[in-house]
């Protein structure tokens, strides 16, 4: 960065060059004027003064206490009228009408000079601050000398009037042909001289508080149409827009921190240029929500010091918000936590090179979608230190890569971050914002991912402890449903999960009852760091006691460990885990030819789900969907596909949009099934008891989440109801078992009908 040009005194300007941007920042800092190209005249005026004598600008910053930054197009709009500006100076002989006459033999009269001196006026005053206006007074004035020259009769007076006019039509065809005339045509029907409103619809700056880095834009979009508005939390206002000529939704945030007063934003700033001064140590990082805690409290009283220094009056509330603001902004992730804030948010995608490429989400109910939010490379640089210090992992050239998990006051996230040489650009990051609370098959359901039945099955696979992978895309949901097929163990069971950025939702779990163990290992990525390795982190569950065990992901040699367990555990207890692959056999091609695993051991896996986005026909849309459940069989020596080593239980049917049963499960020629019955004495040798049992706990999935739509009752599917309705399932299973010595699905149903008519009465009453 140089810097070039005087700090001091208002309206002093510097010239900062940051890679290939050279930006004017303009001083407004000692003046009560607020720096409005679009709003003042003499902020305008100033601007195309200090550009017709600086070469190269590609941004222009008026820093008061806020930056308000114009991006390169509209900086461009600016010089263009700088150098018209300039052009019409070296000109100026020209308009120099009352020559022009006088050469001619007439007499100049007053009024006469009146009208020159206007022209004049337009040219070299107002052209500078209000070049709209001028057009348009040029062009009336073009209309009356018009109508002037028909009333000459004098030959020579009527040529050098015609010279007149044509110096005019000069002028206005040199306007006519900049970017800002240009635009404002569609606004000049029923124009007043000197209203502005024109220059609010073509110049929209970038707006950045000083006590923050990211930058964002402020204003709607005046071509948009807006699609949905909400807010989230008590004060962050979200609004959806679509474009008539683009198939990206921009995501517009406006925060409270963009809605305080002058005062307000005064304090905050002393207050970050306070805090800046202390440097976080790794000690404070390593327990994240303590370090939050002590924070607040410091930001709090230091704000409320800073409030009677300034005298100004604000509420307790008003005083709360700030310092929530600026621990945020200090120890904090800044505006990535006001977007993990929004629970529809799945994903945060930030590019590099920062300072000019938005951020960009996945939304639950729009996708792809990009903000008003611009960050900059001073604030990706202390998101890179944070995540360093939270994690004890290393970011630098020796290693490029950094996954980690973050836990915020908003939300989880799972965060990579990836700089030079793999980037070189610099950084980037990718948040992946993990639900709130534990995902469950009923809520499945209800997004139509699966439908009943292949809820009854998946939970009669878990109960039946069987060996399952999850695979799919990235982004595909497999996460989400391994966390779901966890809430269907049972509570008495023991659990250990193996990951290296903890995504599972192992801390709700735990608070729900869940006898958990989460273990947390090194990533397959990263060098150089003190963590245990995934290979022997799995092997190590085999020796912490009789425990289902789930792997957060399968990447690399680790599968080795992960078949071992299969191998040793797959008969008594769940063993699941999630691999990147698009099909059944994309997953063996992965686990045995890419990663070494035995065909042997793969045999290990009884069930592979496979969960992929659909695209609707317009590309605009993409459907998270589970697209087959298959089983691998025991029986093929080499290739699989080949040996009919893979059968499918389910199938997705695009046509109807769901997952159907395959002639084999309808059948029951279903080896993991009979396999499940074998142990089970009212399933073994016979089909029509398992396929009850499958239908009979779909029919409870889908009737918790009938109830749940016809109560407008959502938190009936999520985790604490779900195991409420999965413990009922299993006692009244239970009950009924001993006491007719079967059990008997109608009775089932009606019994757990009426308990849950009574829990939804209850919940309605509270």
């Amino acid at each position: 960065m140089v810097l070039f040009g005087n700090k001091r005194g208002a309206f002093t300007h510097q010239i900062i060059r940051e890679g290939e941007d050279a930006i004017l920042r303009i001083n407004y800092q000692e003046t009560p004027r607020v720096p409005s190209i679009e709003d003042d005249s003499f902020c305008m005026a100033l601007t195309i003064d200090k550009l017709t004598e600086i070469q190269n600008i590609t941004k222009i910053v008026f820093y008061q206490k806020r930056d308000i930054e114009y991006d390169q197009g509209q900086t461009a709009m600016l010089i263009e009228l700088a150098r018209l500006y300039k052009h019409l100076v070296k000109q100026k002989d020209v308009f120099n009408f009352q020559s022009m006459f006088q050469r001619a033999g007439a007499a100049v009269n007053p009024k006469d000079s009146v009208r020159y001196m206007e022209v004049q006026n337009i040219i070299f005053r107002k052209l500078k601050s209000d070049p709209v206006g001028s057009y348009v007074e040029l062009k009336r004035i073009l209309r009356r000398e018009k109508l002037n020259l028909q009333k000459i009769t004098d030959m020579e007076l009527a040529t050098v009037q015609q010279r007149y006019i044509s110096v005019l039509k000069y002028v206005l065809d040199l306007l006519a042909k900049t970017q800002i005339v240009i635009l404002a045509q569609t606004y000049l029907s029923g124009y007043r001289i000197g209203n502005r409103d024109v220059y609010r619809e073509i110049f929209h700056p970038v707006i950045k508080p000083d006590f923050m880095f990211t930058k964002l834009m402020a204003a709607y979009p005046p071509d948009a149409e807006e699609i949905d508005n909400y807010i989230v939390g008590d004060d962050i206002e979200i609004t959806i827009f679509k474009f008539p000529d683009s198939v990206q939704y921009l995501y517009h945030v406006m925060p409270p921190e963009f809605r305080l007063s002058e005062d307000q934003y005064e304090i905050l700033d002393m207050a970050r240029k306070i805090m800046a001064e202390h440097k976080p140590q790794r000690e404070e990082f390593v327990d994240p929500e303590r370090m939050r805690e002590v924070f607040l409290n410091v930001s709090t009283d230091l704000i409320e010091e800073l409030i009677d220094y300034k005298r100004i009056k604000l509420t307790t509330k008003e005083t709360k918000q700030l310092a929530e603001i600026l621990v945020r902004y200090t120890v904090g992730f800044g505006l990535v936590e006001v977007l993990l804030a929004d629970d529809k948010i799945q994903d945060i995608s930030i590019n590099s090179p920062m300072g000019n490429i938005p951020m960009f989400i996945v939304h639950q109910d729009y996708d792809d979608c990009y903000t008003n939010i611009i960050p900059t490379k001073t604030e990706a640089e202390s998101w890179a230190t944070k995540l360093r210090l939270m994690s004890g992992r290393p970011l630098d050239e020796a290693n490029p890569i950094l996954d980690t998990d973050i836990d915020l006051p908003v939300a989880s996230a799972r965060v990579s971050t990836i700089t030079e040489p793999l980037d070189p650009t610099g950084l980037a990051f990718s948040f992946r914002r993990h639900r709130d609370r534990p995902w469950t098959l009923p809520l499945f359901i209800k997004v139509k991912s699966i439908n009943k039945m292949a809820a009854g099955l998946l939970s009669f696979l878990i109960d039946g402890t069987r060996s399952m992978m999850v695979a799919g895309t990235r982004g595909s949901g497999k996460s989400s449903l391994l966390s779901a097929l966890l809430i269907e163990i049972m509570r008495r069971y023991r659990i250990i999960t193996v990951e290296d950025t903890l995504e599972l939702p192992t801390a709700s779990m735990r608070k729900l009852g869940f006898n958990i163990q989460p273990l947390k290992v090194g990533s397959a990525l990263s060098l150089g760091t003190n963590e245990v390795g995934a290979d022997f982190g799995i092997r190590s569950t085999l020796r912490l006691g009789d425990s289902s065990l789930i792997v957060g992901e399968v990447r690399s040699t680790e599968a080795k460990a992960l078949y071992e367990a299969m191998r040793v555990g797959a008969a008594a207890n769940v063993v699941a885990g999630t691999i990147h692959g698009d099909s059944p056999y994309g997953v063996f091609d992965r686990v045995v030819n890419d990663i070494g695993v035995p065909k042997t051991s793969f045999k290990a896996t009884d069930v592979i789900l496979i969960a992929n986005p659909i695209k609707s026909v317009d590309g605009l849309k993409k459907l998270r969907r589970v697209i087959s459940l298959t089983e691998v069989r025991k029986d093929w020596e080499e290739d699989p596909l080949s040996e009919h080593g893979f059968v499918d239980l389910m199938k997705y049917d695009a046509k109807k949009d769901t997952l159907l049963p395959t002639t084999d499960l309808i059948n029951g020629d279903i080896d993991v099934l009979k396999a499940i019955a074998a142990n089970v004495r009212e399933y073994a040798g016979n089909w029509d008891a398992i396929w009850d049992n499958i239908n009979l706990r779909g029919e409870l999935k889908q009737m918790q989440v009938d109830y749940s739509l016809k109560l407008n009752d959502p938190d009936m599917l999520e985790a604490p109801f779900t195991i409420k309705c999965n413990d009922m399932f299993h006692l009244i299973s239970g009950k009924l078992r001993d006491e007719v010595g079967e059990v008997e699905s109608k009775r089932i149903i009606r019994e757990w009908e009426e308990w849950l008519k009574r829990e939804a009465k209850l919940r309605q009453v509270k």
